[in-house]
């Protein structure tokens, strides 16, 4: 893959399966060099092989599909290029899609209620005078921000507090209703003015100091449930719970479990029977603030609060959402597990059924009432697509990764696992490119430190695979996916075991794999994998070349800056003097001189632009080779979710770096 293939990379949306089983609708999404952004369209899957899938919308970002309880009626989120994303719903049979909802910021997500007749939607809700509520007062002539809160901005949305998500119902109209005309000539002077025009009016039902998260109906639909933190000093932790909350208005009172500690809920979902709430949450221990590699655990507690029942297992599976029903008291959830996500079904009773699993990432999965199920999911040969599962096997309906294919080689990683010094196994792949070799190195690390690498398509991966380079990652201590005594072992550690696993698994592939030239070698990695990448670059000077790029680099600064850091560092590294600089690469980036390009964005509030700044600064005055590659308007997220057109110019500039001091045939500085 090429960096300007970037428009092939077609990612599909969790499926909406028709309650008949006869289909699925998935948004398909793509970035756009025309457009600079990200276009894409619903598409309808038969259930039925013998039929073809086909686009069946022509917005310019279509996304977030659901069909209704009674099947009559599909409903998504419609994004244009100037405008914010809204709620549109169509004939499920097909016709023309009627826009529902007109928030001034958006709608972020919905579910539809029992009835078929309600939706509840998530929205932010803008303070006047911010956010273009005034005509002509833009972001740079508001009114002064008096900050008085540890949690006040957030990574890709900026200041929180003046844009609280809140919870709204809407009622869908009648589809086949005569459309609304608007009002002109003597009609449009004797009539009141309705900007509305025709879209029907949206009830706010919260309005708490809180992001309010994850609604869902209850059984008989006169309930909502949703997560938020609305408990008292929710400023000083990282709590949140389960609400409920009249959908005809009124006070949210908590749902609260009788044997539970602190917790932080991240998905909540009452169970067809009526009986149960099914939630995720992770404990985050007696000060409410320890996130750590916590693993996150699926509960069962009655609809009206009461003893909570964990359904998986802490120590060895990692849930996450979107959970779906499944039966009338079971759900489908997802589980990290050994570099792959699991699909697993879950009772109230506590039985786990895994239905996918393997060298597969699964991004979401729903059942129809005929026990149909539609999964979509990713692995080494397709970015995303679409199947259904016969006798417990997958059965692929789609091929959207078939152009990417066919226009590119997709090589598929060799997965391996290296004893790290101590004994401790350590999983990854090694991407190959074409020829004998001996082909120069590079040793990606990834973020988080709580996530994983996985064997399914990256784009990263295959562009420098494709420029000539093997390319080698694994999931060290410190990882997601082993459990969490694997993900803590670093907790004011970061540097230790974590690069010890690192270089041992390089190792042991330079030694494995003939076709590496072990004496050409790269490292690379972002967010914690620039940390870990400046970090072993002052440890180990083995490396032709670096590339540091969004890095946590220096702790003391990191503090001030970054929406996490009021506590992130302290939980990680521990909060002294002395601990923060014994883990800090900004304490020994002297003993750097490896050539480093340091990659930052402008807007990044997670891992700040001053972090790069610094350390780039430092390397600079030392006379270390070094540049900085800085990109605006940009976050946190510009490698995954970039505009297209700096994606591909980051690509272009990361592989200049390494043309600069590990050329290939296929990838050398002109003469």
């Amino acid at each position: 893959m090429k960096p300007e293939q970037l428009p092939l990379l077609n990612s599909v949306s969790a499926p909406a399966i028709h309650p008949d089983g006869s289909k699925a609708v998935v948004s398909v999404t793509r970035p756009d060099f025309d457009a600079d952004n990200y276009v894409g369209q619903l598409w309808t899957v038969p259930l039925d092989s013998t039929k073809h899938s086909r686009r069946i919308t022509r917005g310019f970002r279509d996304t977030s599909p659901a069909f209704s309880p009674d099947g009559l009626v599909l409903a998504f989120i419609r994004s244009e290029p100037d405008g914010k994303p809204q709620l549109f719903v169509v004939e499920a049979a097909g016709g023309e899609p009627q826009r529902i909802t007109d928030q001034q910021l958006g709608v972020s997500g919905f579910r539809w209620g029992p009835d078929s007749h309600r939706i509840a939607f998530t929205s932010r809700v803008p303070e006047q005078g911010r956010y273009g509520t005034v005509d002509g007062v833009g972001s740079g002539a508001e009114d002064a921000r008096l900050v008085t809160a540890n949690q006040y901005r957030m990574n890709g949305l900026g200041y929180t507090a003046d844009q609280r998500q809140q919870l709204f119902i809407v009622e869908v109209p009648e589809l086949g209703g005569e459309p609304a005309v608007t009002p002109r000539g003597r009609a449009a002077h004797e009539q009141p003015k309705n900007p509305s025009k025709g879209i029907p009016a949206a009830k706010q039902l919260t309005f708490g100091d809180s992001d309010h998260e994850s609604p869902c109906f209850s059984a008989d639909g006169r309930e909502l449930y949703f997560v938020a933190a609305l408990h008292e000093g929710h400023d000083d932790d990282l709590v949140t719970s389960v609400y409920r909350i009249a959908t005809d208005g009124g006070q949210p009172t908590a749902v609260e479990p009788s044997n539970a500690g602190r917790q932080t809920v991240t998905d909540v979902l009452a169970s067809a029977d009526g009986k149960w709430l099914f939630y995720l949450a992770q404990d985050m221990g007696g000060t409410g603030r320890d996130f750590v590699a916590r693993n996150t655990v699926l509960h069962v507690m009655p609809v009206s609060g009461g003893e909570a029942v964990a359904l998986t297992d802490v120590e060895h599976l990692d849930a996450s959402g979107p959970m779906e029903p499944s039966g009338p008291d079971s759900v489908l959830v997802l589980n990290t597990a050994l570099g792959s996500v699991e699909l697993l079904e879950v009772t109230a009773e506590g039985s786990i059924t895994p239905l996918v699993h393997g060298a597969r990432v699964v991004i979401g999965a729903t059942v129809a009432a005929n026990g149909e199920i539609a999964v979509s999911f990713s692995d080494a040969a397709t970015a995303g697509d679409v199947a259904t599962l016969e006798r417990g096997e997958i059965r692929l309906l789609t091929d959207f990764s078939a152009a990417l294919r066919n226009d590119s080689q997709v090589i598929e990683p060799r997965e391996f696992e290296a004893p790290s010094g101590d004994g401790h196994p350590v999983q990854g792949w090694v991407v190959l490119p074409d020829g004998p070799g001996p082909h120069p190195v590079l040793l990606n690390i990834h973020g988080g430190p709580f996530a994983q690498y996985t064997g399914a398509f990256f784009d990263e991966a295959q562009v420098y695979a494709a420029a000539g380079y093997a390319v080698i990652m694994c999931n060290p201590r410190g990882s997601s996916g082993y459990g969490q005594a694997h993900g803590r072992a670093i907790k004011e550690r970061m540097g230790t075991v974590d690069m010890q696993d690192v270089l041992a698994f390089l190792d042991a592939a330079l030694a494995g794999f003939g076709a590496l030239d072990k004496d050409r070698v790269g490292i690379m990695g972002g967010s914690y994998g620039g940390y870990l990448t400046a970090w072993t670059i002052a440890h180990d000077h083995r490396f032709k070349a670096a590339i540091v790029e969004r890095g946590f680099l220096d702790p003391v600064s990191f503090a001030g800056s970054s929406d996490i850091g009021w506590f992130f560092g302290a939980e990680y590294i521990g909060g002294s003097a002395a601990q923060m600089a014994s883990q800090s690469p900004m304490a020994v980036v002297t003993n750097v001189d490896t050539p480093t390009l340091v990659v930052h964005s402008e807007n990044d509030l997670r891992c700040p632009v001053e972090q790069g700044q610094r350390y780039y600064s430092q390397l600079k005055a030392q006379g270390v080779e070094t540049a900085f590659l800085v990109f605006p308007g940009e976050d946190h997220e510009l490698s995954r979710s970039g505009t297209p057109h700096h994606r591909r110019q980051r690509f272009d500039h990361i592989l200049r770096w390494w043309a600069q001091y590990l050329p290939t045939a296929s990838n050398h500085l002109a003469a």
